[in-house]
Parts: C-alpha cells; sequence; structure tokens
C-alpha cells in the first residue's frame, strides 16, 4: 500500500509517508467567518473530507484540524452595531457548519477558533523576535512583521523570489523595513472596537492572519504534522507566510502541502470579493444534499470545477444508477447491503484512490459494479449480483455517499437512523482509539437507551434495533 499525494511545495507526487501511521494528522484552513459560505468553500472541505475518509480507510486513525478565523479585518468591517464581530463570527460560523453537514462532511477532530490562542501566537511571535525574524515597528504603532529578507527561504511554497513579489497589504506599511514583510501582530487602531484587542509587549492589538494557523497547528498537532491543506488561492500569501514563520520558528511544521482547486463561474473564480459567487444555501436548497456531493466530488480535487445545471444532472442521473441497481438486489436477496464484507473494495478503486485521491477514476470503478451488478441480476446469477452490492456499499462507504440523502435498505428514514448511528459508532471508535473509555461507554448507553444493540466484531461494529 503506498499512497501518493502532489505535493505542492515539491510541485510533484511524492509517496505518502505519515510520521506515525497509527495516528495521521492534518490541518486544513478553515473559513474566515465575515459571511456565509459559497458553494466554493464546499468544494475545498469536501476535498479534505475525502482524502480524511480515505486515510481513514488505509491507516485507522486521522487526527483533523480545521480552523476558524473569527477574528480579522473583514469580520469587523461586516459588523454592525446591532450585530458586533464576536455575534456576526458565531452566526457565519453556524451557517458554515451546516452547509458542511448538509453534504455529510464529517466534523473534525478539533476545530479551534482563533480567538482562543492568541496567547500561543504571542509566544510564536517572540520567538520570531528572538530569533531575529521578526521585529516590532519604530514609530510605537504595536505592529510586529515578519522580516521576510531575514529568511532565505521565504518565497520556496510558491517559488518565487522576494524581489517578484508584491508589497504585502494586510498592514500600515510605515513601520516596515521592506514592503514584503507581513503583519504578526496589529496595533490597535482608532475606531475599533475595544473588545477586539488583546494586551501583549508590544501594545495592545489583535494577530494577523498567517500567524493564527501557525500558532493553531502546532498548539493541536505538535511541531512536526503530516498534512496541510487549503484552497489553491491560499499558497500565497498565507500559506507561504505560515511556512516562512513556522520554519523561521524551529518548527518543521508541514510535511505535504495539498490545495484543492477552485470553483469557476463562467471561467471565473468564485469569490467574495468579485461578488460572483453561489451561495452555498441556495445550491442546497435547489438540489438533494447527495447530489450536490456528487457533483462537487466528480471531478479531481485539483483540478478547477465550473458548476452549471448540467453538473447537478449528470450527479443525479449517475446516483439513480446505483440506487436502481440496489434496488433490484433488494427485491432478490435479503443480503445486507450495508455491513459490507472485509476486503470488498475493488483493487481497482483502492488503486484510483491512492494515486493522488483519484475520485474520477474511482467512481468509474463504482459505475462498472453497478454494470456488472446488473448483468448479473439479467443472468440470473444472485450470488455475483449480492457481491457486486456488497462491494459498491463499501465503496460509496469510503466516498461518503452513505450519508444525507442515501437510500439504503429500508428506505430514507432507515438512511437517516443509518447516518446518526454510524456517526455514534465513529465518535465511540475514536474515543477508545484516545483511551477515553468513560466517553466510549457514555455514547454506547446513549445508543442502548434508544433501543438499539452494538455489535464489536473483527469486521467493525454493527447496530440492530432491539425487539
Amino acid at each position: 500500500m503506498t499512497i501518493r499525494l502532489y505535493d505542492t511545495r515539491a510541485q510533484q507526487l511524492r509517496d505518502f509517508v505519515p510520521l506515525d501511521p497509527e495516528n495521521i494528522t492534518m490541518y486544513v484552513c478553515g473559513p474566515t467567518v465575515q459571511s456565509g459560505p459559497h458553494i466554493g468553500h464546499v468544494r475545498a472541505a469536501l476535498s479534505f473530507d475525502i482524502l480524511r475518509r480515505w486515510l481513514s480507510h488505509r491507516y485507522g486513525r486521522v487526527t483533523f484540524v480545521r480552523n476558524v478565523t473569527d477574528i480579522d479585518d473583514k469580520v469587523i468591517a461586516n459588523a454592525t452595531d446591532a450585530e458586533p464581530w464576536w455575534a456576526l463570527a458565531y452566526r457565519m460560523e453556524q451557517e458554515f457548519a451546516a452547509a458542511y453537514a448538509g453534504v455529510g462532511i464529517q466534523p473534525p477532530t478539533y476545530e479551534p477558533r482563533a480567538t482562543a490562542s492568541v496567547p500561543q501566537m504571542q509566544e510564536l511571535i517572540q520567538v520570531l523576535i528572538e530569533r531575529g525574524h521578526a521585529y516590532p515597528a519604530p514609530d510605537g504603532s504595536g505592529d510586529v512583521y515578519f522580516d521576510v529578507r531575514s529568511w532565505s527561504a521565504y518565497g520556496e511554497l510558491t517559488n518565487q523570489s522576494v524581489e517578484a513579489m508584491e508589497a504585502a497589504q494586510d498592514a500600515d506599511p510605515r513601520g516596515k523595513r521592506n514592503p514584503q514583510d507581513f503583519a504578526l501582530w496589529k496595533g490597535a487602531k482608532q475606531g475599533e472596537p475595544a473588545d477586539a484587542t488583546w494586551a501583549s509587549p508590544w501594545g495592545a492589538g489583535r494577530p494577523g492572519w498567517h500567524i493564527e494557523c501557525s500558532a493553531m497547528a502546532k498548539r493541536y498537532l505538535g511541531s512536526d504534522f503530516d498534512i496541510h491543506g487549503g484552497g489553491l488561492d491560499l499558497r500565497f500569501p498565507h500559506h507561504e507566510n505560515e511556512l516562512a514563520q513556522s520554519t523561521a520558528a524551529g518548527d518543521g511544521f508541514a510535511r505535504y502541502w495539498v490545495h484543492n482547486g477552485l470553483v469557476t463561474v463562467d471561467g471565473q473564480k468564485m469569490s467574495k470579493s468579485l461578488g460572483n459567487f453561489i451561495l452555498a444555501s441556495d445550491v442546497l436548497a435547489e438540489h438533494e444534499p447527495l447530489v450536490v456531493r456528487y457533483a462537487l466530488a466528480a471531478a479531481h480535487y485539483r483540478s478547477t470545477l465550473d458548476l452549471s445545471a448540467a453538473s447537478y444532472a449528470e450527479a443525479e442521473a449517475a446516483l439513480g444508477r446505483i440506487e436502481t441497481f440496489r434496488q433490484r438486489v433488494l427485491r432478490v436477496s435479503d443480503a445486507d447491503l450495508v455491513a459490507a464484507a472485509p476486503g470488498a473494495i475493488p483493487g481497482a478503486f483502492a488503486a484510483a484512490m491512492d494515486d493522488d485521491l483519484g475520485v474520477p477514476q474511482a467512481l468509474a470503478v463504482v459505475h462498472e459494479a453497478v454494470r456488472a451488478g446488473n448483468a448479473a441480476l439479467d443472468a440470473g446469477d444472485t450470488a455475483t449480483a449480492v457481491e457486486s452490492a456488497r462491494s459498491l456499499t463499501a465503496m460509496l462507504a469510503v466516498l461518503g455517499f452513505d450519508g444525507p440523502g442515501a437510500s439504503v435498505a429500508g428506505g430514507t428514514e432507515a438512511s437517516a437512523l443509518d447516518a446518526l448511528v454510524q456517526e455514534m459508532i465513529a465518535q465511540r471508535a475514536q474515543a477508545r482509539a484516545d483511551k477515553d473509555w468513560a466517553a466510549a461507554d457514555r455514547i454506547r448507553d446513549a445508543i442502548a437507551a434508544a433501543g438499539i444493540t452494538l455489535e464489536d466484531t473483527p469486521a467493525g461494529t454493527h447496530w440492530s434495533i432491539d425487539g
């Protein structure tokens, strides 16, 4: 088993060799919650949800961190007298959570808010100052900058020279040594909310955007971790700056940098700043959640995805073919299609997923299983059809197509119940992996109180309704 991922820093496919095969560590940049999510945000989160699911299938435990940037210039700018910045940030955070859950994206292991890690950010800034890679502005503004020319590796993620870079626009340039120096700490400015500032050795203020992720990644995953993910638009300046400040502080930081492609509208990048975005809530109101998930996942995660009405129509048709086959099998067999047999995932599917998360090629294997299963049913070969269905169910589960809106034995109600129980089973498994036996017992007791029995077997945990 060898997984290959395209590493942006190396600019090539690399064999994935984790620091600890028993605990894969991932940090993915989450939303800046100044407004609600567009469908591009959901595509990005889904890309890493599928990567996480495949790594979980291959290795078992994955510690997945996705942050929330709840203090930022844009959050403050969008606040009003009626809704202060922190209230806006919380409301928008809930909108993102609803959109993610709507398409079956698993909640992260940890989801830290930037405002909860300010002391760690200040510690990191102090280390950079002591090492000669950062400096307080000499004008007494309270700003602190990273000195890009002090770090010879600056620009390595995006393969740029400092001379070719534009000036950083994230802070007042008056106190900068170089135009490209970026803000680590922003001194409090007149007119900004008083509760949006924290005390610091350099004066009251708030953290810069880039230092937030460096500090949170280290706090929750340590100085070295396996994968850092995010949208292609974050490579510069955000991820470039993260890499520079963390490695300049002496941390190994991310060993692999993985970036998903963008969603376009008429060939233009979808973004809030361009005003051409499609709200996730509007898409989910118009289409079934599973159709949206399929449409967003069908293209390779690194490709640019141009969404249209045809994208959703094609997704709906593909899912319809899958469901039609499953219902045909149910009519001739009592086979348990939910609990797939061990080793049921075809080798071609695994090979596609191992090769830089080749979901389009993996979906081709899914539809081949449907074709072969239908052919077996037409020939009266029920046993072969059931095996195809078991294999299909295993593949769909890995891709997350067994969540919201999935139809399994027993209909939509059974699907909803299965999704809830499976999520609790997953939480219990994580608690047991963490040796949090009290939490694991609480989850099992809650499941039992609902009249559901769990059976732990070598093939996994199965559930049934009592009586």
